[in-house]
């Protein structure tokens, strides 16, 4: 069976018996409003084409509406704005994010890579962005040559929840 539309090529290092150092992670690479951010790969659910948005009435800004992803109702945020990304271009794909019970569907450009982040790749955290009271960003990190930010899911998750229950809009089906 052939899909109506192929999804971003993720690639990874290959190797399965791949020995690792202590205190290293496999991270899921993601473009964000033209910007590169890394997301732990133990949060990360799943990576889908967005082939429709339904808006929800009285959901806080970050949200754009929700979506259905195999039978589960998953709300979609769009980031750009908060991380200083640019709004030039529409996101193609979602990425699934979870913390506990909960998960959120993050608005990206593509999904370049998934790889092995090293101790030595953290960097200070003093740069993270804020949004509202909680950061977005647990710290950066470096990829290559360039400097990325990554994601905080459980405070993203748990902003979001706090933004939709005063709102009355629940994030739950």
């Amino acid at each position: 069976m052939q899909l109506p539309c192929e999804l971003p090529r993720l690639t990874s290092d290959g190797e399965p018996n791949h020995q690792t150092p202590t205190g290293s992670w496999k991270a899921c690479l993601v473009t964000l409003g033209g910007e590169l951010f890394a997301i732990d790969l133990s949060q990360v659910r799943e990576v889908f084409e967005l082939d429709s948005i339904t808006p929800v009435p009285g959901m806080p800004p970050s949200l754009v509406g929700v979506a259905n992803v195999r039978g589960t109702i998953v709300p979609l945020a769009d980031l750009r704005q908060a991380l200083g990304g640019s709004l030039s271009t529409t996101p193609r794909y979602a990425v699934v994010v979870g913390h506990g019970a909960h998960q959120l569907g993050l608005l990206i450009d593509e999904v370049p890579e998934i790889r092995w982040m090293l101790p030595e790749d953290r960097l200070d955290s003093s740069g993270a962005g804020q949004f509202g009271e909680r950061s977005l960003l647990s710290g950066l990190i470096r990829v290559e040559n360039r400097v990325s930010g990554m994601l905080e899911i459980p405070a993203l998750v748990a902003t979001v929840e706090a933004a939709t229950l005063d709102t009355g809009t629940p994030t739950k089906p």
